[in-house]
């Protein structure tokens, strides 16, 4: 990104409230996909808890998308964790394991 628009208190609040909304969905989104394929339990109760464990990672996610760190950084760790827990999800279901 440019100082130009980095430097911008608007655009900067706007980013990290999209980083907020968006990226905490895609990252929770993520986990309840790997928690439900991954748990050894029945698939309804896998399915329920990768569901219940998406909303404490979303206020997590959105939480710390406000902390005091560099909107790059921000943005980076959302997305590697993103396409991180899609790929470990894609492969789980290649193998064929869960419950």
């Amino acid at each position: 990104m440019s100082l130009a628009l980095t430097a911008r208190p608007g655009f900067s609040m706007l980013s990290r409230v999209l980083a907020a909304a968006l990226g905490g969905y895609a990252v929770a989104s993520a986990v309840a996909v790997l928690l439900a394929a991954v748990l050894p339990v029945a698939r309804a109760e896998a399915v329920l808890a990768g569901i219940q464990w998406s909303f404490v990672v979303y206020v997590v996610a959105a939480i710390w998308a406000f902390s005091p760190v560099s909107l790059a950084r921000v943005w980076g760790v959302l997305l590697a964790t993103v396409a991180l827990l899609v790929l470990v999800s894609w492969v789980c279901a290649r193998a064929g394991t869960g419950g």
